[in-house]
């Protein structure tokens, strides 16, 4: 290999866009799985769904489901399923709970989202207040960052799925509790997500919005449901934070 091939490529390079959303932000929220780590990288969000579908099989309650539904990959929408029929039931309570335990199970297998933990760091460390606005439970959040050594760059703004389902994303409902705690205003938050529920969340409650698209699939999702500002890499974003402080 000639030290031509095996030059670095270069970095990308913030866009003003990118850098009026950076100077604006006086709070972040962050979406959790997704722009802060991959929560289902070694124990597989498919598997979890399958695992869901056969607890409701076992139970005989199949027939709750579609036929999309019964294969579908994400167990999200497994549960979003079964509350939309028996909403505030304790087999939903049933279902949450046992997604809740797959979850914090899954976070000692949970990849970091590259550039995401220095990010986190320096923002905080610029005096930016941070909260995590998330469809996951907080408890899987709150653990996944204090395995990092990042809890208390968000202490104790965690704020996740609750029992009332309705209340997940696109529902500001999580959003809208950071900023309240935060005592921010929506004009002045930055909400980092990675799918078009993040993006309508942020619409609702007033925030603007920084999408997280990792490959191809991701950006093309959030590019049709109208997300104007995106970045493939966190890398960017920590440049310009770290200007921020320096300056």
């Amino acid at each position: 290999m000639t030290s031509e091939t095996a030059q670095t490529p270069p970095l990308p390079t913030p866009s003003e866009s990118l850098r009026a959303l950076v100077a604006a932000a006086r709070f972040v929220l962050f979406d959790f799985d997704g722009p802060v780590c991959r929560l289902f990288a070694g124990h597989r969000a498919e598997q979890v769904a399958a695992e869901q579908v056969r607890w409701l099989e076992e139970r005989g309650l199949r027939g709750l489901l579609t036929a999309e539904e019964l294969t579908e990959p994400d167990p999200q929408s497994v549960l979003r399923a079964v509350a939309a029929r028996h909403p505030k039931s304790d087999l939903v309570a049933e279902l949450e709970e046992r997604l809740t335990q797959q979850e914090l199970k899954a976070v000692a297998t949970a990849w970091p989202t590259p550039y995401a933990d220095p990010l986190i760091r320096t923002w905080r460390a610029t005096g930016v207040p941070l909260a995590i606005t998330t469809n996951n439970s907080a408890k899987a959040a709150r653990g996944y960052l204090e395995g990092r050594g990042l809890a208390e760059c968000f202490s104790p703004h965690f704020y996740g799925r609750t029992e009332d389902l309705r209340l997940l994303k696109p529902d500001p409902h999580c959003l809208r509790r950071a900023l309240n705690a935060l005592g921010a205003e929506p004009s002045a938050a930055l909400m980092i997500g990675d799918t078009p529920t993040d993006l309508r969340a942020a619409e609702r409650a007033g925030v603007s919005f920084l999408g997280y698209a990792r490959n191809e699939d991701s950006e093309g999702r959030l590019r049709e449901a109208g997300a104007e500002h995106l970045v493939s890499t966190l890398q960017p974003l920590l440049e310009l934070v770290r200007g921020r402080r320096s300056s």
